[in-house]
């Protein structure tokens, strides 16, 4: 069975047997989540999730990032879990639509801090989280979307477990049970998108706390279904109603590397307006190169291309026609992101404000974007990107990218990811910024660090200021 086979090669995972560059790729993830983390604390975002899990209590086990009081694991790894995702800022896996990070580091960190783990263990963990999360989703592309159901949230769960699993020490026989317990918990529902309702970054929080609970059951002796991937009422059939091919999950562990493909964000809104966000950006880059005007008023029509399987998602009904209802709206609303990057000349955690959602010439601008559907072979995450854009002199400028940028195809390197961290981190203030720096180090080295405990108390002392 599929959940045994990935349980065997999880347990059998060392460092020694991870390549450097996948390695080094974890660790850019790790520290590109701790920093979206602290970006949100920062921004006072995330704090329901915060709250409770702090209510939630328990032994001293763990600290939610930015916390100098401890929690017990469940709960830090539900509240970090929230606040890695709350800014939507988190990386993506373009094959299978998932946010991995977010799912698997949360729990990661929880139990390597609870249990006392060594850095390379915690680095081993992270990466077996990784590599199943994406291998999961990858299995049944946009399947479980298509269902209604947020694919993060429903391979999160098990990728929590297996990640938290090895940190508990479980063999293959309990690492087998753990990921056929922590599939009951799966789900998380995208009827958000037709209200503006937040609740997506609360999926993440979800999945962590239960993979955290389902590999602690499983070693408790607690059973789960070994067929939970392939059986006739497992996860793929119940939730993305379709068969699976297991070969496709578990072909090449140890030697290919999906985790190494995961792509890290440049813009905090949904991955699947990205391309169209650089093709925007390529137009007004060679507009100004030609010495053209570009103010908003001179604009009569923008045209950009989306893959049809971003539509439903980032392009869905009100999408251009209204304002954002919310901030999180506003996130998975192209038509706005567009105009919002023609006014503001960039898009940024500030962008997506109350006060910047408001505006109503960008919504003006928004209602000028037209979306054309265009097929292509490649998953939506990592598919090209065109727009047009037509001025009030007829001179109409393109603007194409291959692959939108912090994708497998223009990945962003440790000097960039750092400075992403920063400016979650830090931003403009000088308030936090040697403990800032001190991070970044501390998780880049973390394979041949003690513990991870120095890095709970760095990003509790950059978040202090």
């Amino acid at each position: 069975m599929t959940a045994r086979r990935l349980a065997s090669w999880a347990t059998g995972l060392s460092i020694d047997a991870i390549p450097e560059d996948t390695r080094r790729a974890a660790l850019r993830h790790l520290l590109d989540g701790i920093g979206n983390g602290i970006g949100a604390r920062r921004r006072d975002q995330g704090g329901p999730g915060l709250s409770v899990a702090r209510g939630l209590g328990g032994p001293a086990q763990a600290h939610p990032l930015g916390d100098s009081e401890a929690i017990s694991a469940p709960a830090a790894a539900f509240a970090n879990g929230v606040l890695m995702h709350a800014l939507d800022f988190d990386d993506t896996h373009a094959g299978a639509l998932v946010h991995p990070t977010t799912v698997v580091a949360p729990a990661v960190l929880a139990v390597a801090e609870e249990v006392g783990a060594t850095g390379a263990q915690a680095v081993t963990a992270l990466v077996a989280g990784l590599e199943v999360a994406c291998r999961l989703g990858a299995a049944a592309p946009h399947g479980f979307h298509s269902r209604g159901l947020h694919a993060t949230a429903v391979v999160g769960p098990l990728a929590g477990a297996v990640a938290a699993g090895l940190l508990y020490g479980a063999d293959t026989d309990a690492l087998t049970d753990a990921i056929g317990i922590a599939a009951s918990s799966s789900g998380g529902l995208l009827e958000f998108l037709d209200t503006g309702a937040n609740t997506k970054t609360l999926h993440p929080g979800n999945a962590g706390f239960s993979g955290v609970l389902a590999a602690r059951l499983a070693m408790a002796g607690a059973s789960g279904p070994e067929s939970v991937l392939e059986g006739r009422r497992g996860l793929y059939r119940a939730l993305a109603d379709r068969d699976i091919d297991p070969d496709v999950i578990v072909a090449d562990l140890g030697t290919r590397w999906e985790s190494a493909r995961i792509g890290i964000k440049p813009y905090p809104s949904c991955q699947l307006m990205h391309a169209a966000l650089d093709a925007v950006g390529a137009v007004l880059d060679a507009a100004r190169e030609q010495g053209v005007d570009i103010s908003p008023t001179r604009i009569t029509a923008i045209t950009v291309d989306v893959h049809p399987d971003s539509l439903e998602i980032v392009c869905g009904p009100g999408t251009g026609t209204r304002a954002p209802r919310s901030v999180y709206d506003a996130k998975f609303d192209l038509p706005w992101s567009v105009a919002a990057l023609v006014h503001y000349g960039a898009v940024t955690v500030d962008t997506y404000s109350g006060k910047s959602i408001g505006r109503p010439e960008v919504a003006a601008t928004a209602g000028l974007v037209e979306v054309v559907s265009v097929p292509d072979d490649r998953p939506a995450a990592d598919a090209a990107g065109r727009a047009v854009i037509t001025f009030d002199d007829g001179n109409r400028i393109i603007g194409e990218v291959p692959c939108s940028r912090g994708t497998s195809g223009q990945p962003m390197d440790d000097d960039a990811v750092a400075d992403k961290f920063r400016g979650n981190s830090v931003g403009n203030s000088s308030a936090g910024g040697d403990d800032a720096e001190a991070l970044v180090d501390a998780v880049f080295g973390l394979c041949d660090a003690p513990s991870v405990r120095p890095i709970l108390a760095l990003a509790a002392a950059v978040v202090a200021g």
